[in-house]
């Protein structure tokens, strides 16, 4: 049985995982920070509010192992925090190393069953640790397929250090709101291969288990040492008052806070938010702003059926009211040393970092060429429309586009492609997930290659329900 060949208290050696050397077995984590140079570091709820979604065709997210929202322990791997390598980074590799050969066989038989590998999974954590169970989410519906994508991403990308690395850093980073501690991750990782174990009958073997143990271990010290090395300079999350609550719509509002502290962050980054009705469940929302003088945060939110957090901030919450927020995170961010234009392709809320970014160039002072197609299906969702377009007034350089879909009946990525060219522009996409997959598919056809198109891959939260 697995329980007889490897012990997680059982420790070997622990190579740095930034190296992308192999461990020798499982480890005893380390809790100091390995050195690094110094990193930089942000929704809708996890339903059709979430406008940041991966490419096509591109494998999930990875995520490691953490409490599903908040509190001390590792929950199974999610993949929302930040975004992560796209199908494209994972191709770099021209030959599969054995450990990812092995690892993507096993794979390929779970696939099928997946849902009772990740039953079994929760089923074992939370008997081995039941001092886990009450720091998870009372209802776990949304955790269930989370597993199965974050082994998958960590499988298709696992020969690709340098992109894998740096997104598990900034998961690591965000992990420390959930309290999740250096060794909460070895108990996740036996339960973890101890399932692989169950059900992986045909291709599990002692190579296979090894190849396994190794993944883990790299994978769990990146994590690690990068939540170390932010806790010497950054709290593990935030709390923030309402200090305005306005409803565009019956079903969209504009939420304000004042943080407690300082809070770092570019525009067109997102952060996570908890609010005081449904403890450990988090989601993610982007700026509405670039950085404030006064130091407020704007988010704008849509409430979807069934959304539990998204429900509470526009129906519930008031002036007044504390929410928590996680650590910034997000790379749609501009690139203010380049002259390049900006194409902007906002739907629904994802009109929300989009302003973030026309103000954040405003600010910086260098007139580029800023191209904002604000997309909705009918003129009600059109709710911030008269903020972008006194921003275009405000500034010659700025064009602001709306297309209503039941007047046109033309999408917004068919607009797109009748104006331009667009060789020249960085594109930044924010919406629904269809308009994403739509508009990247549009502006490759026209010529602008993948990587000026930008947009933040939070893909299990296309998925989730709730």
């Amino acid at each position: 049985m697995f329980e007889a060949r490897h012990s997680m208290d059982a420790p070997t050696t622990t190579p740095s995982a930034d190296s992308g050397s192999d461990g020798g077995g499982w480890f005893t984590p380390r809790t100091a920070p390995a050195p690094q140079p110094p990193t930089t570091g942000s929704g809708q709820e996890a339903t059709q509010e979430e406008h940041r979604i991966p490419e096509p065709r591109q494998a999930p997210a990875v995520q490691q192992p953490q409490p599903t929202q908040q509190t001390q322990a590792p929950a199974p791997p999610r993949a929302a925090e930040a975004p992560g390598p796209t199908a494209a980074s994972a191709r770099t590799a021209p030959h599969a190393s054995p450990d990812a050969i092995l690892i993507r066989r096993t794979m390929e038989e779970i696939g099928p069953v997946a849902d009772r590998v990740t039953s079994y999974f929760y089923a074992l954590l939370f008997v081995r640790h039941p001092e886990l169970r009450p720091l998870f989410p009372a209802a776990m519906d949304t955790q269930r397929d989370r597993l199965l994508k974050a082994l998958l991403t960590a499988a298709e990308h696992i020969d690709n250090k340098d992109v894998l690395v740096a997104y598990l850093k900034n998961l690591g980073r965000g992990h420390r709101k959930y309290g999740t501690q250096a060794d909460h991750y070895p108990a996740v990782g036996e339960c973890l291969i101890a399932a692989l174990t169950q059900y992986a009958t045909t291709t599990w073997n002692a190579e296979t288990e090894a190849a396994w143990v190794r993944t883990y271990t790299t994978i769990s010290q990146v994590m690690i040492d990068a939540a170390a090395e932010d806790e010497l300079r950054a709290p593990a999350w935030w709390l923030a008052e309402v200090v305005s609550h306005d409803l565009r719509t019956p079903d969209v509002a504009v939420v304000t806070v004042r943080p407690d502290q300082p809070y770092p962050f570019l525009a067109g980054q997102y952060t996570t938010l908890e609010t005081p009705w449904w403890p450990r469940i988090w989601r993610h929302y982007s700026f509405a702003s670039a950085p404030r003088s006064d130091g407020l945060l704007s988010f704008h939110v849509k409430a979807v059926p069934a959304g539990w957090v998204s429900n509470a901030l526009v129906h519930r919450a008031r002036p007044g009211d504390v929410l928590r927020l996680g650590p910034p995170a997000g790379s749609m961010t501009v690139d203010h040393t380049t002259d390049s234009g900006l194409l902007c392709l906002g739907g629904g809320t994802g009109i929300a970092p989009i302003k973030a970014l026309v103000e954040d160039v405003a600010e910086h002072g260098h007139q580029r060429s800023v191209e904002v197609f604000y997309g909705a299906r009918t003129n009600h969702d059109l709710y911030d429309i008269d903020t972008m377009l006194r921003l275009s007034q405000s500034h010659t350089w700025l064009s602001v586009r709306p297309i209503v879909d039941q007047q046109a009946h033309l999408q917004l990525p068919d607009a797109v492609r009748e104006y331009g060219p667009w060789n020249e522009y960085d594109a930044y996409l924010s919406g629904p997930p269809g308009m994403i997959r739509s508009s990247i598919d549009t502006l490759r056809r026209i010529g602008i290659p993948g990587s000026r198109i930008r947009h933040d891959s939070v893909e299990d939260l296309v998925a989730a329900v709730d």
